[in-house]
């Protein structure tokens, strides 16, 4: 044997099996297509936001959280209503104990830190037994997405000093070896060098085959969320149709070969048509990847449109009910929408996902934190995104911004300014009280209850059309595609099945390529903050699994 286990993928579940495996005394190979630069995959490019359940975070902010109310919000947003969802749904309640329980202790003596205001994404369909998180869950960590990394490279770093762990770059599985029914490696082509940077297309030339066996092989390579053309394969038609054209948020390698890979080998594959994309997505001001695209993560102010300037029906606000938002929109004919805002809503509540996006965070710098509270304009990144980029458009009168509406907006999808200018006002009247009946305003003014909002994320309401409040901001909004929720049907140790239910020897699975668990531990929704939580538990769970199942 080359190894005791190989692990194919060298993102965050990679990571974390990889130093798992080498942890108990066994030799591990992480294989990776992409070159050194681009180790630890996606979760790079991310904030850094993880799910937990009554932490002392939430505590110290006055949020009463518990495990029942967590898998009360669990499991109305996944919904698990499929003979395929036997093992998510186990592994969905496996997860919630984690999350309520050792993860953040786990992480905490590893260095792992957060910041302390809590975030509350995913608010909901308004229904208590409904989708979405009931408290604020989403805790940010400090050094966002290349923090969390930090932690699983140190450790694997050690292992290769002392040999129980080796990296094997530019190193493109194409088949999984199968003997006598059992994964007993890998087949594969070694790619050429390449020195391009993190996240940019690398190279295909192949300079030579390789083939490796082990024990037992972990597969952690990731959903399909860059192959458009795949997420349109299987896109449901409980979302209305495919849209022609959307923003990729993952770099190209994101393209589902694995599972097809893994699939043919004989492991199962389920739910393939659940899958989370955003319907905030924006453009990039300096694209890394093709058709790179970023979410803003907005507060619950803007005024949301469709593509011809019809206003969205409740529960559709901002960062209420993604998937909800996407199916309406969708069914609707609708490849795009649009924020409407002021500057004052911009400079509280506009955030943009991912780590290169946020310098305060990624780079642990307290005093550029500190400096957005009261701040009298957006955070750098957004400030530039609303002078340059492509998607924005900003006026000083409702007549400008709607011809930029139309100029940056796709011919024939025309909005009407005596329409938005009657909706705008009839908006701002209700002010005139501390109560009314429109339901965004009333959301708005429960959710300044919750002082992370009050202090960072909603703006005071006020009149959309009062010109002390301008600019004027309109932000066409791409769908944004991002991740996979279904995949390779594991059971709780992390084993791929076979069509029949059994395990299918030696092949385990981690992170989004089975759905973070089981194939898919979050049914048709998420809850946010659980990608990269996912990640950290499928991948400790297979490889804890595999250290104890190899010789």
């Amino acid at each position: 044997m080359d190894a005791d286990v190989i692990v194919v993928g060298a993102g965050l579940a990679g990571l974390v099996a990889a130093a798992e495996i080498a942890d108990t005394g066994h030799n591990v190979i992480v294989l990776d297509q992409e070159p050194e630069q681009s180790l630890g995959g996606q979760a790079y490019w991310s904030l850094g936001g993880l799910f937990f359940v009554d932490s002392p975070e939430q505590r110290r902010m006055g949020i009463k959280d518990s495990l029942q109310l967590a898998r009360q919000d669990w499991m109305g947003s996944a919904q698990f209503d499929r003979d395929s969802d036997y093992w998510p749904k186990q592994w969905a309640e496996s997860y919630l104990d984690f999350a309520a329980g050792e993860k953040r202790a786990w992480l905490r003596q590893m260095g792992h830190r957060v910041i302390p205001v809590i975030g509350w994404a995913e608010r909901g369909d308004g229904r208590a037994e409904g989708h979405g998180n009931s408290v604020p869950r989403f805790h940010i960590t400090w050094g966002t997405g290349p923090g969390l990394l930090a932690l699983f490279e140190r450790r694997c770093r050690d292992h290769v000093r002392s040999g129980k762990l080796r990296f094997a770059f530019r190193h493109r599985v194409d088949e999984l070896v199968v003997t006598n029914g059992e994964v007993a490696g890998v087949r594969g082509s070694e790619l050429a060098p390449d020195l391009t940077r993190r996240g940019a297309p690398s190279n295909r030339d192949v300079v030579a085959d390789f083939e490796l066996t082990a024990q037992a092989v972990i597969v952690t390579a990731g959903g399909i969320g860059a192959n458009h053309d795949l997420v349109r394969k299987n896109w449901p038609t409980r979302l209305g149709t495919p849209p022609k054209h959307m923003v990729s948020g993952v770099p190209a390698y994101v393209d589902g070969r694995m599972l097809g890979i893994a699939q043919a080998a004989g492991a199962n594959v389920i739910n393939s048509d659940r899958m989370w994309h955003y319907v905030e997505g924006i453009r990039n001001l300096s694209p890394i990847w093709e058709n790179h695209g970023i979410r803003i993560l907005p507060g619950p102010s803007s005024l949301w449109l469709d593509s011809e300037g019809k206003r969205l029906p409740g529960p559709y606000y901002p960062g209420c009910d993604t998937l909800g938002t996407l199916g309406h929109l969708r069914r609707n004919g609708h490849e795009y929408s649009w924020f409407v805002l002021t500057q004052k809503i911009i400079q509280k509540e506009f955030a943009l996902s991912g780590s290169e996006q946020n310098p305060d965070l990624t780079g642990k710098d307290i005093k550029l934190l500190v400096s957005r509270i009261g701040a009298k304009t957006a955070p750098g990144p957004v400030e530039d995104f609303k002078r340059y980029g492509e998607d924005f458009v900003v006026a000083d009168s409702l007549e400008e911004l709607v011809e930029g509406m139309n100029r940056v907006g796709d011919p024939g999808k025309w909005v009407d300014v005596d329409y938005l200018r009657v909706l705008m006002e009839d908006r701002d009247r209700e002010l005139v009280n501390p109560y009314g009946k429109d339901a965004q305003l009333t959301m708005m003014r429960s959710h300044r209850k919750h002082r992370g909002d009050r202090i960072l994320r909603t703006a005071v309401p006020h009149r959309l059309l009062d010109p002390k409040n301008g600019p004027l901001i309109a932000v066409r909004l791409n769908i944004l595609t991002r991740k996979t929720l279904g995949g390779l049907e594991t059971d709780l140790r992390g084993r791929c099945l076979l069509a029949d239910g059994s395990p299918m020897p030696g092949l385990y699975a981690a992170g989004e390529v089975n759905g973070f668990g089981g194939g898919g531990m979050m049914g048709y929704n998420a809850l946010e903050g659980t990608f990269l939580a996912g990640c950290l538990f499928s991948g400790r769970v297979a490889g804890r699994a595999a250290a104890s199942a190899v010789s």
